[in-house]
């Protein structure tokens, strides 16, 4: 079995490309960052450093690299039986030309062995976004074939993976938790359904999709906001410290909305919410609130983690107090480094809070939870 992995970072190497590798897949990794396709192609391996109680290092072996918009991935693509993306929900478009090119190859080779496409990203419905993308490049003529013979199958991904420290010798080295979770839909495989460990099948993924969003990345975000306002540096820092007592409300209020449209047994997601916390705190990993908290606009709309939770409340008329709490310290957040933090604040700056969380929010400019979050946001001044 052969797979191309779109993505040789930390995400990509020490997830799921470590999967794949693990399962003794021929993997390939697809990057635009030539030093480090040299190093993997110096060495064919990598080593991961796995941390928690019991921390270790692990080795992945037997792997290649090529430039992402090479002749030699889309030829991979033409003679994959799977191919993966660990690259940011930014890069998807970029990515889609390659991928475009290597199904016309493919068709054009005759190989009809089924091939199946997963976006393993930070995002709703990944695969299908990625989809689209690839759709704009492929030939109207062609796009029965693929159809045929080639899913895109949606996947929720969850692992933390922090930057490598700066005093890291060794540019391959990745680390990671020991926690991972890898949900597909498997009801969009085309052929039969592969069996990865570490890859779990579900026909109702939008529920873990929404059950990740809603918990690790809604927790994660809030964490970073009001980290950065108690000018705390790490994760593990913030969440040791008062910002707690809310993270945990933002994640119990989002919650209810799970338990309320999916039917989630509330004693089992309380403890899914306590193993997140314990994971925040984990020491050995230095994750910085800056890296967490970055993307402030994409955070603040209306299909992501803080906006998205908060309609549910709405919705079905239940608690969220703490979330608005969360969605304030966003318009706080600043960074020197991330584009979307200056965007946000010359908004601020120009239309002033109401206007701004309306805009990016899509909520009623009107509505009292604006009302709410603006008051929130103006005490934290």
């Amino acid at each position: 079995m052969k797979a191309l992995h779109f993505g040789a970072g930390n995400i990509g190497r020490g997830f799921i490309g470590k999967l794949l590798a693990d399962a003794n897949i021929e993997l390939t990794f697809a990057d635009v960052n030539q030093p480090l396709l040299d190093a993997i192609n110096s060495r064919k391996q990598y080593q991961v450093k796995v941390v928690g109680e019991q921390a270790q290092l692990e080795t992945v072996s037997n792997v290649s690299a090529v430039h992402s918009a090479s002749p030699e991935a889309v030829a991979l693509i033409a003679e994959a039986d799977v191919v993966t993306t660990a690259v940011g929900p930014q890069i998807l478009e970029k990515i889609a030309g390659a991928i475009a090119q290597g199904l016309v190859k493919r068709h054009a080779q005759g190989n009809t062995r089924p091939l199946n496409i997963i976006a393993c990203e930070n995002m709703v419905r990944g695969t299908t976004q990625l989809k689209q993308h690839v759709w704009k490049h492929l030939p109207e003529n062609e796009q029965a074939w693929v159809n045929e013979h080639v899913g895109f199958v949606d996947s929720a991904v969850d692992r933390i993976v922090p930057p490598v420290e700066a005093s890291q010798d060794d540019p391959l080295v990745v680390t990671v938790e020991t926690f991972s979770e890898w949900i597909v839909d498997q009801t969009q495989f085309v052929g039969p359904l592969p069996q990865i460990a570490g890859m779990e099948l579900t026909d109702n993924l939008m529920a873990f999709v929404e059950r990740k969003l809603f918990t690790l990345n809604t927790g994660h975000a809030i964490t970073a906001y009001l980290g950065q306002q108690a000018r705390h540096q790490t994760i593990r820092d913030a969440i040791l410290d008062t910002e707690r007592a809310v993270v945990r409300g933002a994640m119990e209020e989002s919650g209810a909305v799970l338990i309320k449209r999916y039917g989630f047994d509330a004693e089992k997601h309380a403890v899914y919410i306590n193993k997140i916390l314990s994971r925040f705190e984990n020491p050995y990993l230095h994750d910085d609130v800056e890296r967490v908290g970055r993307q402030p606009l994409r955070k603040l709309s209306a299909g992501d983690r803080l906006i998205k939770p908060l309609l549910g409340t709405l919705k079905y008329q239940l608690p969220n107090d703490n979330l608005i709490i969360g969605i304030a310290a966003a318009m706080h957040y600043r960074s020197e480094q991330d584009p979307q933090a200056q965007e946000l604040a010359a908004l601020l700056d120009k239309l002033g809070p109401q206007a701004v969380l309306a805009q990016i929010s899509g909520l009623d400019v009107q509505s009292k939870v604006v009302e709410q979050a603006v008051s929130v946001y103006n005490a934290m001044q």
